[in-house]
């Protein structure tokens, strides 16, 4: 394991205590109180519990009709494609990653430039849904942040340079990084992407000082776990699952299941919740079986990496309806659960503690997979001949049986994260309403190769839009309002609890809506689509918000007959921060 100098006196503690010291270190107890925290965003989902909520009010239902821009920074270069970083914001700086495995630090001032670092990747990357990075992570004077070549890279908050670097796992295997790192427990918690590569889903814990291996739980069945001693020795922690037990032969050995989208933690349960994507390949007929722990939520110790409980949303996914969405946990009844908008177009609320299904159910129009979900077993209904046909069977030569699904592989929700508010109950939720013709082809794994054994083509569902922000009870599973958008949303929400809702969209906007009704109040045209999510904070009295803009992301590159509708828009990649006029 490669250490700099400056990364052994982190293991010492020195550099630590003299940043602590210094008051700008952001200790574990900072990060375990960041949501309530409104002078700063210190991590993703404004928040470990990823409510995106915030109890800023000064920007409200009254008066957000005056926002204006405060100042914008550009990415520069011709490194756009799709940006879809959340910013954080500490210490008089914000740190915002960019396409391509950049980050910046800005003056929250003024906007201007403090410091840039550019990743060196190499020309074999194999990202599946574009050259994107989500965000960081922030710990001590660190800024920690994942790459497409599957590395960690830590840098000072100050300076930009590099404290430690490591290497996760093989970039010519399939594996990247998007995600950004989770800080839980004083541990850095990261995942990996790479479903569509055979790759093995894992999440790792770390020493966010030293980069330093804590242990590791792969997320397919039968893999073994490990935990490592302080000179980086690997010792058995369990094998994941029990071997072969939902996995036929040996497929389990190039399962998929990648945590791509991170995870999320609530120091209320002391569990740290991963979604798992799909199974690998595509073709479920070569994979009889449940396949655990894919396309699941994943509850974990964060201590030790054991699976505390798990919950699979779709069992032998055949449809890559990765359940990698984030479990957004909240207060209900008296008890703690958690929310999650699957890709399969169902609503689960489960609770925090325990993984039991206490409801779900639909937040999009039409699902032809299933009719429902058990509320007693927890598993799908099926619908009769709503899988694609086995290539072994077809009529076709080597071709299966073509059906027609609902929703469409890139998701009822994808990436773009929902928010939560406290204030009115509601999930907001950015939807998309599309359908796929889909087949399975034979297919064999090589490494490095797409391992998917299936084809399709995306269209939308609707002549009128094809996204749709809704406002989703979770209690009664009812669609309070929603908002329709012409081109399928992918930017994230947010909350406050000035009654707002701000949400982006492809054809670049910035909007706030009224949380109870839906009323749109304002919108900035950010000149490319938005694909992020945007968050808030407060300096000298006064309330900010900051959205990423630039579009790019899964639709382009993978939307059919979708790509075609949104072709005409314009890249870009830029930060964009607003406050109110005097």
């Amino acid at each position: 394991m490669r250490k700099t100098f400056m990364g052994l006196l982190l293991a010492s503690g020195g550099v630590g205590m003299a940043w602590a010291a210094g008051g700008a270190a952001v200790t574990t107890s900072m990060l375990e109180g960041a949501s309530k925290n409104t002078a700063a965003v210190l991590s993703f989902g404004m928040g470990s519990e990823g409510q995106r909520y915030s109890p800023l009010a000064q920007i409200n239902t009254a008066n957000v009709g005056r926002l204006t821009p405060a100042w914008s920074f550009s990415f520069g270069g011709e490194k756009q494609r799709g940006q879809e970083s959340q910013p954080l914001i500490h210490n008089g700086k914000m740190f915002v990653t960019a396409s391509y495995s950049r980050i910046f630090a800005v003056d929250l001032k003024n906007g201007a430039k403090l410091w840039k670092y550019e990743h060196r990747l190499p020309d074999g990357i194999m990202p599946c849904c574009d050259v994107v990075n989500r965000g960081a992570a922030l710990f001590d004077n660190l800024v920690i942040f994942g790459t497409l070549d599957a590395q960690l890279v830590a840098l000072d908050q100050d300076t930009g340079k590099i404290v430690w670097k490591e290497k996760v796992d093989d970039y010519a295997a399939g594996y990247s990084m998007t995600a950004a790192p989770l800080i839980a427990k004083g541990l850095l918690l990261t995942g990996v992407s790479g479903g569509e590569f055979g790759i093995v889903g894992r999440v790792e814990a770390r020493n966010p000082r030293t980069g330093e291996l804590v242990w590791s739980r792969p997320m397919v069945e039968g893999h073994m776990g490990h935990k490592y001693d302080k000179d980086g020795n690997a010792i058995d922690n369990g094998i994941t699952g029990t071997p072969n037990k939902s996995w036929p032969g040996d497929l389990w050995k190039t399962g998929g299941a990648s945590t791509w989208m991170g995870g999320t933690y609530d120091p209320a349960t002391g569990l740290a919740y991963f979604g798992t994507g799909n199974p690998a390949p595509w073709n479920s007929h070569l994979r009889p079986g449940d396949n655990l722990y894919s396309s699941s939520t994943v509850a974990l110790d964060v201590t030790t990496g054991q699976i505390k409980w798990s919950y699979q949303n779709t069992p032998n996914d055949a449809w890559d309806f990765d359940g990698a969405n984030e479990f957004v946990t909240f207060d209900m009844d008296g008890k703690r659960y958690g929310g999650k908008a699957d890709r399969n177009g169902f609503f689960y609320v489960n609770d925090a503690t325990t993984g039991k299904l206490q409801n779900a159910f639909p937040y999009v129009k039409k699902i032809t997979w299933a009719t429902g979900i058990d509320l007693q077993t927890g598993r799908p209904k099926y619908t009769a001949d709503g899988r694609p046909g086995d290539p072994t069977k077809g009529e076709e030569g080597k071709k299966g049986k073509t059906v027609f699904a609902a929703p469409a592989f890139l998701g009822a929700k994808n990436q773009m994260p929902m928010a939560y508010s406290p204030q009115t109950k509601l999930f907001y939720v950015p939807a998309n309403e599309w359908g796929m013709d889909i087949w399975n082809e034979p297919i064999s794994y090589k490494k490095g190769g797409a391992y998917l054994g299936a084809g399709f083509t995306i269209r939308p569902l609707f002549d009128d839009y094809i996204g749709a922000l809704r406002a989703v009870d979770p209690k009664t599973g009812k669609i309070a309002w929603e908002v329709k958008n012409t081109a399928p949303l992918w930017g994230g929400v947010m909350t406050t609890a000035g009654g707002l809702v701000f949400y982006g969209t492809p054809e670049g906007y910035l909007k706030a809506l009224d949380a109870k009704s839906g009323k749109e109040l304002w919108k900035f045209q950010t000149g490319s689509g938005v694909v992020a999510p945007p968050v808030t904070w407060q300096d000298g009295g006064v309330q900010y918000v900051a959205v990423v803009s630039g579009w790019g992301g899964a639709v382009p590159l993978w939307g059919g007959e979708v790509a075609k509708k949104v072709n005409f828009l314009e890249q870009g990649g830029s930060v964009w921060v607003f406050k109110l006029m005097k």
